[in-house]
């Protein structure tokens, strides 16, 4: 067999891992996990500046380009699958009212040169104060053994990346 074929996630490349906010758990210490979760395909990973034009006087060539306010684009995990229902009960409580909920969501890239099986970390991606906005589950179809979490959509307020 090859590594590929004896190995049953060969193509969730990323490792998926929600965290309570220390402020959101017990008033400080370290982030509390929540779930994780291996997903095939990630979007979304992007912080964009609006330019800020400022006209000087006496400058005729051109108006100084200031940056201006960061946004972050709607982060898409899709064709995932967790051992829990943790994302499903996060997106149920922020649909309920509970839109202060927030989870910090780290997607890490997983290493798997050599070996498929290889949990170690390339990079890490982390967004601040997460909060879901679509869920989407797979298709139910008799005729395919697919179980797991189509999409997941949410929305965040700060893009870091980790790790060297």
């Amino acid at each position: 067999m090859s590594p590929s074929s004896d190995h049953p996630l060969p193509v969730f490349r990323f490792r998926v891992d929600f965290f309570a906010s220390p402020s959101a758990s017990d008033g400080g210490g370290d982030p509390v996990p929540l779930c994780s979760g291996r997903f095939a395909e990630c979007s979304g990973l992007e912080a964009s500046m609006e330019p800020k034009a400022i006209k000087e006087g006496g400058r005729n060539y051109g108006p100084v380009q200031r940056a201006g306010r960061v946004s972050f684009g709607t982060v898409v995990l899709r064709r995932g699958v967790t051992t829990t229902r943790d994302l499903w009960r996060w997106f149920e409580l922020v649909a309920k009212g509970g839109y202060a909920y927030r989870l910090d969501v780290v997607v890490s890239v997983l290493d798997m040169g050599a070996d498929p099986r290889s949990d170690d970390v390339a990079l890490r991606w982390r967004m601040r104060r997460a909060l879901p906005v679509k869920f989407k589950t797979a298709d139910l179809n008799a005729r395919t053994s697919d179980v797991g979490i189509e999409e997941v959509h949410f929305v965040h307020e700060g893009l870091e990346l980790e790790g060297s």
